[in-house]
């Protein structure tokens, strides 16, 4: 039986130009463009050096992505769930408007077709940032701030869903400056 190799035991300096260099060229080539044998000459490493610790070129861009985007605790928590929701809703819109959104794009197209990086998508990406929402809305949920009958995920589902819809189909731009309208939106219901 295989195992893994241990990732504290990579080179800071290959596992850092390596990132690096993945998303330069996923930015500079298109995602789909971008090889493993790219990576490496970019990065002045073997090709057997990536292998060893990714096993493709979607794994290596899901953990640069999730390096460049930083850790899950970033939710906010001002005490004003409306201001909170609306600077985490406007954050990822900017975010997904860089090229940063069109690699996401790739990796979540693969995703369809390969369920191990489908469930890495949700083990190092999703889930983290599920868990810290649920405890921020539960704060909300528990001061009477929102509803009790509705599961957090579903907030975030409700929340972030209309953005991948647009991030996905491209049926219109993302618009962090509306941010806050669809905040009210969530909040306050489309009823008259």
């Amino acid at each position: 039986m295989s195992h893994a190799p241990n990732p504290d035991l990579r080179s800071p300096r290959v596992h850092r130009s390596t990132l690096d260099a993945a998303l330069e060229l996923a930015v500079r080539d298109g995602y789909v463009n971008v090889t493993v044998e790219a990576i490496a000459a970019a990065a002045q490493v073997g090709k057997q050096t990536i292998y060893r610790w990714w096993p493709n070129k979607a794994a290596v861009l899901l953990e640069a992505l999730n390096d460049r985007t930083g850790p899950a605790s970033q939710v906010p928590d001002t005490g004003d769930i409306t201001a909170d929701l609306t600077a985490a809703l406007q954050g990822v819109m900017e975010l997904l408007s860089t090229d940063l959104g069109t690699i996401w794009r790739g990796l979540i197209g693969d995703a369809q077709r390969d369920p191990r990086l489908a469930e890495d998508i949700r083990r190092t990406f999703l889930e983290p940032r599920m868990l810290y929402w649920e405890q921020r809305l539960g704060s909300a949920i528990a001061e009477g701030l929102l509803r009790a009958d509705v599961p957090p995920r579903t907030v975030v589902e409700l929340l972030f869903g209309p953005v991948y819809y647009r991030l996905l189909l491209e049926t219109d731009p993302l618009d962090p400056e509306h941010a806050a309208a669809r905040v009210d939106y969530l909040l306050n219901g489309l009823k008259a």
